[in-house]
């Protein structure tokens, strides 16, 4: 018997792209897999993938504008709407919510046409959605165990990653890292992380090592005339991402899921939590990886040049500390959480 499934996931590529590789997995077993999303991240890297994306026009909840939060509430009634008309044609055996605005309505739309659902939750944060939807959810699939957070249909399978790059001297040649000198890697996200971006390129600016700099899209351009004259390089996305922390020998970054793909390179790590995150998850999931001394967290209004520096050449300076936390990452991480919760996935289909 063949197997359809829905895939609802959208806004961050912090939801898509743990979406995508339950989505390839499952297309390796052989799954009819299509996507309901909405017009952020998941408008490229769906299609790039090779699955058809059905669009939602669905936006956030406001938490302080009360006007903005009614006009959210309309648009949520709308795209329920349409995402029950979509999953009526689709005729889906499961669907999974991958994480975003959309997957709370399309998991409502699915719980009211009876079709199974599973769920999946990237932070050590239970978000609004999952939150309302987990009762009704044949499995809810946590990246992290939760305080709290106990019932027959929880499950950690860990965050699902693309797969770790492999060929590391073909990574550092991508780059132009010479051979022996230690790369550092920075990165705040798709859009980028302003603390960061700033502390980075004027603490790490013309030093001894090599610095890789994904400062995303919004601040490439004020960011571009203060590049470094010596060993920076500034790029406002990287591609093939997987092949930039493979190269790397220490990663500072922020702690939304990708803490999981630091951890599947067996990459240490200096951490700074966005300080805004819903229900402050950032720091969860750093601390995570701090509480296992595969990581070190600095605060993001204790970030400054001269401490950004001065821990990331005290690491550098430790090569012995630098390899345990490395090992403490790979420790930690999940290869099989895409194959997990798509064995979930598929459990659901069976028992409908």
């Amino acid at each position: 018997m063949s197997v359809s499934v829905v895939i609802a996931a959208g806004g961050t590529a912090g939801h898509v792209v743990p979406a995508l590789a339950v989505a390839d997995t499952l297309r390796d077993r052989g799954v009819h897999v299509e996507f309901i999303g909405g017009n952020r991240a998941e408008a490229t890297l769906v299609p790039e993938a090779g699955y058809p994306l059905h669009q939602l026009d669905v936006k956030g909840f406001s938490r302080t504008d009360p006007t903005e939060a009614a006009k959210a509430g309309l648009k949520a009634v709308g795209a329920t709407r349409k995402a029950s008309k979509l999953l009526k044609e689709l005729k889906p055996d499961v669907v999974l919510g991958g994480g975003g605005y959309v997957a709370g309505v399309a998991g409502i739309a699915a719980v009211r046409r009876k079709i199974p659902l599973v769920l999946t939750e990237a932070d050590s944060h239970l978000g609004m959605s999952n939150k309302y939807l987990a009762k009704y959810a044949k499995k809810l699939c946590l990246a992290f165990e939760l305080d709290g957070i106990e019932a027959d249909n929880v499950v950690v399978t860990g965050r699902p990653v693309p797969p770790p790059a492999t060929d590391r001297a073909a990574a550092r040649a991508r780059f132009g890292v010479p051979e022996g000198e230690p790369l550092i890697l920075v990165f705040g996200g798709s859009l980028g992380a302003k603390s960061i971006n700033d502390a980075a390129i004027e603490g790490l600016a013309n030093r001894s090592y090599h610095v890789l700099h994904a400062c995303g899209t919004r601040d490439y351009d004020y960011l571009k005339p203060l590049l470094p004259k010596v060993n920076y390089q500034l790029e406002p996305y990287i591609d093939r991402f997987n092949e930039a922390l493979l190269a790397s020998d220490l990663v500072v970054a922020r702690s939304g899921g990708s803490v999981f793909e630091i951890a599947a390179h067996g990459k240490p790590s200096i951490l700074v939590p966005y300080p805004s995150a819903a229900g402050d998850h950032q720091r969860g999931n750093a601390m995570a990886l701090v509480e296992r001394t595969a990581a070190v967290l600095i605060d993001d209004f204790e970030l400054t040049p001269e401490r950004l520096r001065a821990r990331v050449e005290s690491l550098l300076a430790s090569p012995d500390r630098l390899r345990s936390m490395g090992e403490a990452a790979l420790a930690f991480a999940r290869p099989d959480a895409a194959e997990a919760i798509a064995a979930e996935v598929l459990a659901a289909a069976s028992a409908s």
